[in-house]
């Protein structure tokens, strides 16, 4: 089972996400704040990141996960509310691999994830 952080500061966010992604057979760990996840992805890294680009030090995030030991093997997505050019770029030159617009919902993961989770 592949491991897959939600990292987001609304409780909402986490919980529907954790939810979807479980049903799609991920194993699925939550952070409210870039601290926290950074201190999980030190003790193991996920194999897949939502990173939202709205919390405090997300680019910081991103930059140190990929600095650290397989940290560049991890799927990181730089979730967005609107499709903000500026902002698009700094979340890939921190080294997102892709984006995700804010509201997700089912059919967004399903359709982004679903087939990641059966393919490992």
């Amino acid at each position: 089972m592949q491991r897959f952080m939600i990292t987001d500061s609304s409780d909402v966010v986490r919980k529907v996400g954790k939810r979807i992604l479980s049903e799609l057979d991920f194993l699925v760990s939550e952070a409210s704040n870039a601290s926290e996840a950074l201190s999980r992805c030190q003790a193991e890294l996920p194999e897949y990141m939502i990173v939202d680009s709205g919390m405090d030090g997300a680019l910081e995030l991103i930059s140190a996960i990929r600095t650290m030991e397989g940290g560049k093997e991890v799927k990181i997505y730089y979730c967005v509310i609107e499709a903000d050019l500026k902002k698009l770029m700094m979340g890939k030159r921190a080294g997102a691999t892709d984006f995700l617009l804010k509201p997700f919902d089912r059919k967004i993961l399903t359709a982004v994830f679903g087939n990641r989770a059966i393919a490992a």
